[in-house]
């Protein structure tokens, strides 16, 4: 299964931006998620992919996708800790200037292979 969601992400832990708007960007992600994502059972793996004109370290990555990954796992009613039902994913690309947004994917896990990569 495969979605778009069409938000602009903010690499959140370098973000600097006032605590309210933080707020209501975090807000506005999770309904754009919550909007699109439909439920699906557990356990699987969500490959989440920003979409962006610059990319951004790692640790920024999951930053970034933060509440993208908060409301999938309401959605799917579980908790996204380490030791949840999800295995997540986090990649990024490059993209043309308006074209930003957040690809999720959802895999079954029975098609993961022993090395950990997704199996088309």
């Amino acid at each position: 299964m495969t979605y778009f969601i069409p938000i602009k992400t903010v690499t959140g832990l370098n973000a600097r931006e006032h605590y309210m708007a933080r707020a209501r960007r975090v807000k506005a992600e999770k309904f754009a998620t919550g909007l699109i994502v439909k439920k699906h059972p557990t356990p699987c793996v969500v490959h989440m992919t920003r979409l962006s004109t610059t990319l951004c370290d790692d640790d920024n990555l999951q930053g970034a996708l933060k509440a993208v990954r908060d409301e999938i796992a309401r959605v799917f009613g579980v908790d996204d800790g380490p030791t949840g039902p999800v295995k997540w994913m986090y990649a990024q690309e490059k993209c043309k200037r308006g074209a930003h947004g957040v690809r999720v994917e959802i895999f079954d896990i029975a098609i993961i292979n022993q090395q950990g990569t997704i199996q088309p």
